[in-house]
Order: structure tokens, then C-alpha cells, then sequence
């Protein structure tokens, strides 16, 4: 089971969704207060388990409805996914993967790993 990491920054609040193994897998945006960084936790919570794939990698790729996992390739050539809520806000964005299994295994974890994780706050 993975866990939420709430933790200040230098202008508001984020979280980062750790694996079992320590790693992070999804960063938040910085929120303004600690209850709307908890209500973009839940809301990771409950699409990320039911987010269609939408792989913007491939030539002709299917536009997926809302709640989705884009998966992309960034300025520097790798792959990265990003989470939309059902309005369309996107709720969490991976880091970088040289590999495209590498980011399908990153968008897999985040389903698993959200089911039942805990939050933690860092001070």
C-alpha cells in the first residue's frame, strides 16, 4: 500500500504519492491550503483506480473521457503521464521515464498504490 506525503513548500502546500517502496510515482500542484490539498488527494483517490489510458504517444491515438491518464512525451523526449479529474483538472503528473513500459508500469502503481493509502503530514 502506498501513502500521501503532505508537505509545505515555499508557496503553499502539495503531496506526493509514494509506492511501497519509498518511490514517488505522482506529485500534486501547490495548493493554497491544506484542505484543498486534501481534496485533490481524494479526488486522485477515486479516478485514478477507474482512469481510462489515453496514449498520446501513438500515431492516431482514442481520445479517452474524463477521468484519464494522459500519457505524453515531454520536451526532452521522455515519457510522463498526468492524471484529469472528471472536470478536466489535472490532479497529479508522474516524473519522467526513458522507457514508455516504464510509464504504463507508473500509471499501474498509482491505481494500486492509492486504494486505502494513508496521509501523512511533514511539518
Amino acid at each position: 500500500m502506498g501513502k500521501f506525503i503532505m508537505k509545505k513548500t515555499a508557496t503553499g502546500i502539495k503531496f506526493d504519492l509514494k509506492a511501497t517502496n519509498g518511490e514517488v510515482i505522482a506529485t500534486s500542484e501547490v495548493y493554497n491550503s491544506a484542505a484543498s490539498c486534501r481534496n485533490g488527494i481524494r479526488s486522485v483517490t477515486v479516478n485514478a483506480p477507474i482512469a481510462a489510458v489515453e496514449d498520446q504517444t501513438a500515431e492516431g491515438f482514442e481520445v479517452q473521457k474524463n477521468p484519464k491518464f494522459e500519457m505524453y512525451l515531454d520536451k526532452a523526449g521522455e515519457f510522463r503521464f498526468r492524471l484529469k479529474a472528471r472536470n478536466g483538472e489535472i490532479i497529479a503528473v508522474s516524473e519522467g521515464y526513458k522507457a514508455k513500459a516504464s510509464c504504463i508500469n507508473g500509471i499501474d502503481s498509482v491505481r494500486r498504490n492509492v486504494v486505502d493509502a494513508p496521509t501523512e503530514v511533514l511539518e
